[in-house]
């Protein structure tokens, strides 16, 4: 299905620059060079290059993350503190050993890595240059896209690409509105697995390194083997993904939805142009329990009303699709399932809250526990980190010029600068802010949003309090 509308979803845009950690343009790479900048994110730097061997564009992928290094004088990544080494070298090997195994499909829907090498000190992947937007950006920039026939024409590429993983016991644990992007012709493309996040939030403690609020199921924040995770895993993920295509926004945190579960089903509420049946097949894959979701690929399409849908694209996979050690892998004993999927359908529909089995109330426990603590998610550190000198000798850097907010939220609240999550206060207690003006939005589930507008460097502001009151 390649509609007037699909080709007209706008281009991401190019800069011919970036921050700090950004090579120069004109910056040779083997054969290629850098001649733009496509993204900048906490964890690595997307260029745009040309592959002069080849004569072709190409999009090039730096392993750079920036709580943890930044560009030395001549080029190299270096590490800001020397015990921050071993954790940048594990993301380095994850880094690698996830471009490795991308290589090794060749899946219309899965990113194309053309090669991946160590250079500078830290390691790149290149890979296919697709020009379009993200899912993110097209509902925020054209959400009259949206129908039905459009996002099953969408997900039915994504589901397959899905599939094409499980064959060869991956999971991709990553699904998300700025991880799918749609090409000008309609085509989808599901990107990276976000592996070096994974493995530096792994070593860091950080839950607000690796999750993203409203896309991870319950069983990712345990993590420990008590809640298999399975297609079913990503099969969440992609449905909160529908979910927030529909309604602009995210659902509510499955972590809080295991406390009190206030996300109201969409089949439950009208929605112009959209079926019940639809409906219905995405309120099953965000059931809070694992078992209560669809368990696999070829379920989920057929709820969905897509079994038979033709994508009409070639979807062979050449690889060998071998999983590599650090790759997510599931074995095929899924979890025990309600009845049949209407059954689990109308189950959901009938109470807004999941039916916590004996087993898992230790594990809802703990996650209240983290829920209590403030451990929650924040998509990725977006800022950019002050560059390195050449003279670091393992002692850490000073930021560039930043003022601080301390922040004083009752009982708690998502915080967001700019419209991007920085975590949970509490427990976290401050903001370091460059100079100029920042929205600050506070939210919390069942509250109306609080929002500020300060400008560090202006202002008196040194401080936010703002507590949460029914009324």
């Amino acid at each position: 299905m390649k509609t007037e509308e699909t080709l007209a979803t706008p281009v991401a845009p190019v800069t011919d620059s970036g921050n700090e950690n950004s090579l120069a343009i004109g910056t040779r790479l083997a054969d290629f060079e850098i001649t733009g900048v496509l993204g900048e994110g906490g964890f690595g730097i997307v260029y745009l290059a040309f592959d002069h061997s080849l004569q072709r564009t190409v999009a090039i992928k730096e392993y750079i993350p920036g709580t943890l290094a930044g560009r030395a004088t001549d080029a190299s990544v270096m590490v800001r503190a020397e015990r921050h080494k071993a954790t940048f070298d594990a993301g380095l090997k994850s880094f690698i050993n996830e471009a490795r195994l991308l290589a090794q499909f060749d899946h219309a829907s899965l990113v194309k890595v053309y090669r991946f090498w160590e250079e500078n000190k830290t390691a790149y992947m290149a890979m296919r240059y697709y020009e379009g937007s993200t899912l993110k950006d097209i509902i925020k920039n054209h959400p009259e896209l949206v129908t039905e026939a459009w996002l099953k024409f969408i997900f039915k590429q994504i589901l397959d690409a899905l599939e094409t993983l499980y064959k060869a016991k991956i999971l991709h644990r990553d699904v998300s509105p700025d991880n799918i992007i749609v090409q000008k012709n309609g085509d989808a493309v599901l990107l990276d697995f976000g592996s070096a996040r994974k493995i530096i939030g792994d070593m860091t403690q950080g839950l607000t390194v690796i999750l993203k609020p409203g896309f991870a199921p319950i069983e990712q924040y345990a993590d420990d083997g008590a809640l298999p995770q399975g297609p079913w895993t990503d099969i969440y993920a992609l449905a909160a993904v529908m979910y927030f295509t529909i309604l602009k926004s995210p659902p509510v945190m499955s972590i809080v939805r295991v406390v009190k579960d206030s996300l109201v089903p969409l089949q439950a509420e009208n929605h112009a142009g959209f079926s019940k049946k639809f409906l219905m097949a995405i309120d099953m894959g965000l059931a809070i329990q694992p078992e209560d979701r669809p368990q696999t690929v070829d379920e989920f399409r057929r709820l969905l009303g897509i079994s038979a849908f033709d994508s009409g694209r070639d979807n062979s996979n050449r690889g060998s699709g071998r999983a590599s050690r650090d790759a997510p892998v599931f074995n095929d004993n899924a979890p025990a399932q309600n009845g049949k999927p209407e059954a689990r359908a109308a189950a959901n529909a009938k109470s807004k809250s999941a039916i916590i089995s004996k087993r898992n109330l230790v594990v809802a426990a703990g996650l209240l526990v983290l829920l209590l603590a403030g451990a929650y998610v924040s998509t990725r550190a977006d800022k950019a980190a002050p560059a390195v000198s050449d003279s670091n000798s393992g002692t850490e850097q000073t930021a560039s010029a930043r003022g601080e907010l301390k922040l004083a939220i009752k009982p708690w609240g998502m915080v967001f600068v700019d419209g991007e999550q920085n975590g949970v206060s509490p427990p976290l207690k401050k903001l370091n802010l460059s100079d100029g003006k920042h929205t600050i939005r506070i939210s919390n589930p069942g509250f109306p949003d609080y929002s500020i507008e300060v400008e560090i460097g202006k202002d008196n502001v040194s401080s936010i309090e703002h507590e949460f009151i029914q009324k």
